[in-house]
């Protein structure tokens, strides 16, 4: 049976479970021309009279609504209040002592649920009442506050420092965006929470933040606490965001607002990699052209690398950094991961090149990545310490994920027509490092001596032959083989002075000894004879090239 108002929401019992919103617009607004069932096709003018009571019409019901849609209280003057009602229980928690969602009927008749607060659906904690909570309440206005200023960011272009300064302001906390192995990009840091990550045993000796020692859930930083969130787009991992509060914990909804802050920095960082990308490419087919000696006059290629911000027409020294294929084929990826690995590589040499100084020329090719350091002229030993530093930093302590590389350095390059053979020096120098020293080495092209003429010899299995003949069952890939190989190496070290040699390799004399006869055997009298001995010493360096 329905009330005397002639709405559909409320019953004659005062069903809250039952919407009433017709009702409540009906009686909040009689003026404001709301069709409703009774006015039907009535014309303008009844229908803009529709709410009101005429002189011989029964009063309407007063209906008041809860903050969930549901009727608190209905007043009909016609009607009999004393009545009984039964005790309605909702799924909702309460304000007050009453947090029971259960409600008797009033005198009236009526339940009384003005009160209540539908926390569960704002996430929040059932058991709190969210607008006595201090805490809840600052929080919400945090990331109301962020929300604001990430808009004004995207729609005005900003970088990740802006999003880093307004997450960092809006939320009251330190913010760092890193690259995925934990790189700084961008950060809203001081210096005090910079020392609570690295006394947090958080930042490695050149200055990468060890995301992967962060916990999502959050770590603790002293006494305060650190946490991270990826920054993904369209599944590809593009960067690491870290907030710090070093007096507290990071409450819930903060982590919320990081959560949609790392949603902006993703439509960022996506934008702006497809830019770099773009002006890499370009950047990169240059700088190709000069090493090839096709990029035209010198005068023109000078002007030219100035508009990239470069200075090529001073000396430097060409480095040529490469990530090791036999580190590469151990995490067997695929081509997607190869190529993130290598854009990784490359934004890391670009990004140390700079902090060093920002007109040094950077480019990724397609397996290499080219860096020309600067040298200065009177002081030629300081370009050696700046290339190590580039590197040191660069490698890191190969945490959060970092692949080793093998660097080639060449001679010093006094102009742009020296660019080309200093090029080919770097590359060289790589190449026989790695297959000399192994993954992980830096190889300087002075430092080759006769691996440097070996090198030379285009056809590797002459080089192979000539091993051969000359050291006959030691050129074999055997145990037996590459033990007596390093013997002999370190006899010839030595100048054959056996006890030298035996201390060398921690054997008795006597054994050294033996060994010493048992080389002559099967080389000849390579203790006495030069010549012999030459051989055998250009032999062994052969071995190494071609492995």
């Amino acid at each position: 049976m329905t009330s005397d108002a002639g709405g559909p929401g409320v019953d004659e019992a005062g069903d809250v479970d039952r919407p009433v919103a017709h009702d409540q617009l009906a009686a909040a607004n009689p003026d404001d021309g709301v069709e409703d069932p009774e006015v039907g096709d009535r014309g303008p003018e009844r229908a803009r009279h529709a709410g009101r009571r005429g002189g011989d019409e029964p009063e309407a019901p007063a209906v008041e609504v809860d903050v969930h849609g549901r009727a608190a209280r209905v007043h009909h003057p016609a009607r009999s209040v004393a009545r009984a009602a039964e005790a309605v229980v909702h799924p909702l928690r309460c304000r007050g002592e009453d947090r029971s969602g259960r409600h008797s009927p009033d005198a009236n008749g009526s339940w009384d649920t003005r009160e209540c607060e539908n926390l569960s659906d704002q996430g929040v904690d059932v058991g709190q009442d969210l607008i006595s909570d201090p805490e809840a309440v600052a929080a919400l206005e945090r990331a109301d506050a962020l929300h604001t200023a990430l808009t004004h960011i995207v729609l005005e272009g900003g970088d990740l420092a802006a999003i880093a300064k307004a997450v960092g302001d809006a939320l009251g906390c330190g913010v760092v965006f890193t690259s995925t192995d934990g790189r700084e990009r961008a950060a809203h840091l001081d210096e005090e929470q910079r020392a609570a990550l690295a006394g947090a045993d958080l930042l490695d000796p050149s200055g990468r933040l060890r995301v992967e020692r962060i916990d999502p859930a959050g770590t603790a930083v002293g006494e305060g606490e650190a946490v991270v969130r990826r920054v993904v787009a369209a599944g590809v991992d593009l960067a690491r965001l870290v907030a710090l509060r070093p007096d507290g914990r990071i409450h819930s909804s903060d982590v919320h607002a990081l959560e949609r802050a790392a949603i902006v920095a993703a439509l960022l960082v996506t934008r702006v990699e497809a830019i770099t990308a773009v002006e890499n490419k370009y950047r990169g087919d240059f700088l190709r052209d000069v090493f090839l000696d096709r990029a035209g006059e010198e005068d023109y290629v000078a002007e030219h690398a100035q508009a990239f911000g470069w200075h090529l027409d001073r000396p430097v020294m060409v480095v040529v950094a490469v990530l090791d294929p036999d580190a590469i084929a151990v995490l067997g990826p695929d081509p997607e991961d190869r190529r993130a690995w290598q854009d990784r590589f490359a934004h890391a040499w670009r990004q140390v090149s700079a902090t060093v100084d920002d007109t040094i020329a950077s480019v990724a090719f397609s397996r290499e990545v080219v860096t020309l350091v600067p040298v200065d002229p009177d002081d030629p030993a300081g370009a050696h310490v700046a290339v190590d530093r580039i590197i040191a930093a660069v490698r890191g302590d190969r945490g959060g994920g970092r692949i080793a590389f093998s660097a080639g350095v060449s001679r010093v390059s006094h102009g742009l027509g020296e660019l080309p053979e200093a090029f080919r020096q770097a590359q060289r120098a790589v190449e026989i490092g790695r297959r000399v020293h192994g993954g992980g080495s830096v190889t300087r092209f002075d430092q080759l001596g006769l691996h440097r003429l070996l090198a030379l010899v285009p056809d590797s299995s002459e080089l192979t032959s000539f091993a051969a003949d000359v050291l006959g069952p030691l050129a074999e890939h055997t145990p037996e083989a590459a033990d007596l190989r390093e013997t002999l190496q370190v006899l010839l070290d030595t100048n054959f002075n056996v006890a030298e040699a035996a201390r060398a390799q921690f054997f008795h004399y006597n054994t050294m000894r033996y060994r010493v006869g048992k080389l002559q055997r099967i080389l000849g009298p390579v203790a006495t004879d030069p010549h012999l001995r030459l051989d055998v010493a250009v032999a062994l360096r052969a071995l190494e090239i071609v492995g």
